[in-house]
């Protein structure tokens, strides 16, 4: 149990370059103070410890305005930046090494008492304002831009951006080697404007076609004005 402590504690260091001190991590960060609330929920929710789970979970969200289900399972090295508005539902899985910032939901869409919120697999980085909806799979090692919306698994080494998500795979490696995080979630291709770009060269192609094809039918008409009108001279 301190170990894992001691790893998320490790985490807000690697990849937070505004972070000074352990002191500074321990007194002032609340994506870690969630963070460590939450193993202290998750152990009493593990021995049905309900109400009390829910108790500090509640205390937790009053705190840093993370919200974290008791219920959901969390790696070890996890880390929220800023966390803000952040909500992680009962069934979520996430993890080791997964950093999330602010305004971040691991969300349900189903009624049923099941598996109903995301897997987020080792190393994902997920982007501010992004929603990941369902019992969905979040595959290692891959980055979900800021606001997107992702229903839909997402294989490995992936990039995710858009509304809804659309997966954009990196030669099928992973963007850093593994043991360095990859937080440069601004860094993200738009195929919204890929397929634009596609699109207007297509066609121009077209156009360019279409052009040739009538200049061809003139010259064809021409010629054969001129073989009609030279058989009647």
């Amino acid at each position: 149990m301190f170990e894992m402590l001691r790893k998320d504690l490790r985490a807000a260091i690697e990849r937070d370059p505004a972070a000074r001190s352990k002191v500074e991590i321990m007194l002032f960060y609340p994506g870690l103070h969630a963070i460590w609330l939450h193993r202290l929920a998750h152990f009493l929710w593990n021995r049905h410890y309900h109400l009390a789970g829910r108790a500090v979970s509640h205390l937790n969200r009053a705190l840093t305005g993370i919200e974290i289900h008791p219920g959901a399972q969390i790696g070890e090295g996890f880390f929220i930046d800023h966390g803000m508005g952040t909500v992680i539902g009962e069934t979520a899985e996430i993890g080791p090494c997964v950093t999330l910032y602010h305004n971040v939901t691991l969300g349900g869409v189903s009624l049923e008492k099941v598996k109903r919120h995301p897997t987020l697999e080792e190393h994902v980085v997920v982007g501010a304002g992004a929603q990941i909806l369902g019992p969905i799979t979040i595959g290692a090692f891959s980055r979900v831009g800021a606001n997107s919306v992702v229903i839909k698994d997402i294989p490995a080494h992936s990039v995710v951006v858009g509304v809804p998500g659309r997966v954009r795979r990196i030669n099928g490696k992973s963007v850093q080697p593994q043991e360095q995080e990859d937080l440069q979630h601004d860094r993200l291709p738009d195929p919204t404007m890929e397929l634009l770009r596609a699109l207007s060269v297509r066609v121009a192609g077209l156009e360019t076609r279409m052009g040739e094809t009538l200049l061809e039918d003139e010259q064809a008409m021409a010629e054969l004005w001129v073989v009609h009108n030279g058989s009647h001279i």
